[in-house]
């Protein structure tokens, strides 16, 4: 079964040698977002967690929609936080962005995210039907 590769100019471009997303029949993979301003570049939020879920959320969006999918394909994420302490704040975000929408999920704490962001989210989503 052959892939295709996903780009949006609604989210970052990739910043490594990878894409965006791809997608393999109903399946689409979403690599991780951080909170990017797609037309600068630059980190939103700087220091809030909440705000950087914001943009990563809506980074994904991006990707989601460009790849044809709602948010309510999204069966999959994993949430990378810079601090557990974040957590709270991080989920409002997450869960208000979604809007009632509940994908399986795990979060975990790490080392360190590309450009020193607090959040980096990834996921997978199913084409219904």
């Amino acid at each position: 079964m052959s892939h295709k590769v996903i780009h949006s100019d609604s989210a970052p471009a990739a910043i490594g040698p990878y894409a965006q997303a791809v997608s393999v029949g109903p399946l689409t993979f979403l690599s991780g977002q951080i909170p990017l301003d797609p037309a600068t570049g630059s980190i939103v939020g700087e220091g809030d967690p909440a705000a950087q879920t914001d943009q990563v959320m809506r980074n994904l969006r991006g990707v989601l929609e460009a790849a044809g999918h709602p948010v309510t394909d999204l069966v999959k994420t994993t949430i990378y936080l810079a601090d557990m302490e974040h957590f709270s704040s991080v989920n409002q975000a997450y869960e208000a962005a979604l809007s009632g929408h509940r994908p399986a999920r795990a979060t975990v704490e790490v080392a360190r995210l590309p450009r020193d962001v607090l959040v980096e989210i990834d996921g997978i989503a199913v084409r219904a039907g």
